[in-house]
């Protein structure tokens, strides 16, 4: 085989190929360049806000602390489904820890970052390790279909009266200014 301009490239895109499909590392960082030029922007608009009984759906964190979803009525929810072995979610988290940090001491506004795989320990080293401060819980209870149907990343906000204002299954940004006014939205109805 010569080593010609042709077999060269072709050769390096191959290689390319090969390292975005076979390391979440690189097809996160990639998914995440393609976020920063514009694109997985979620749509905002007002969605038909679903009613879902909430009570009994559980979460609990590293230190035993659970939270059920229908004792949150009078906040609004982040509710997010991920993996540490997800590319899109690793892609989807510096923009997510972007948005908690705008909201983290807001009392009106709750985040609860659930680990599919329901590995605590580690799940809690990932966003050390990558210094987010995002609260990481398992699921401690059946979750209905409404909610989560096993696609990742998938994003759910729950409105003050507990029904589903948003929903996004896949890789989205969220750390721009829409979704911002649209939390802040949600937080000042009534």
């Amino acid at each position: 085989m010569k080593f010609t301009r042709k077999n060269i490239f072709n050769t390096l895109f191959v290689i390319l190929l090969l390292v975005i499909v076979f390391i979440p590392d690189a097809k996160a960082f990639l998914l995440k360049g393609l976020m920063e030029i514009g694109f997985y922007s979620p749509k905002v608009e007002e969605q038909n806000k679903e009613t879902v009984n909430l009570t009994g759906i559980k979460f609990s964190n590293l230190k035993g602390d659970v939270i059920d979803l229908g004792d949150l009525k009078g906040k609004v929810v982040f509710l997010n489904f991920w993996a540490t072995w997800c590319p899109p979610c690793r892609a989807e988290m510096p923009s997510i820890n972007k948005l908690y940090t705008q909201f983290k001491n807001d009392p009106n506004v709750v985040f609860i970052f659930a680990d599919a795989d329901g590995d605590l320990l580690k799940s809690n080293k990932y966003m050390a390790d990558r210094e987010f401060e995002l609260p990481v819980y398992k699921v401690e209870s059946a979750v209905p279909k409404q909610i989560f149907e096993d696609s990742l990343p998938t994003t759910i906000i729950f409105d003050k009266e507990g029904r589903i204002s948003f929903k996004h299954e896949g890789i989205a940004n969220y750390a721009n200014k829409k979704f911002t006014e649209f939390l802040n939205k949600l937080k000042a109805a009534r």
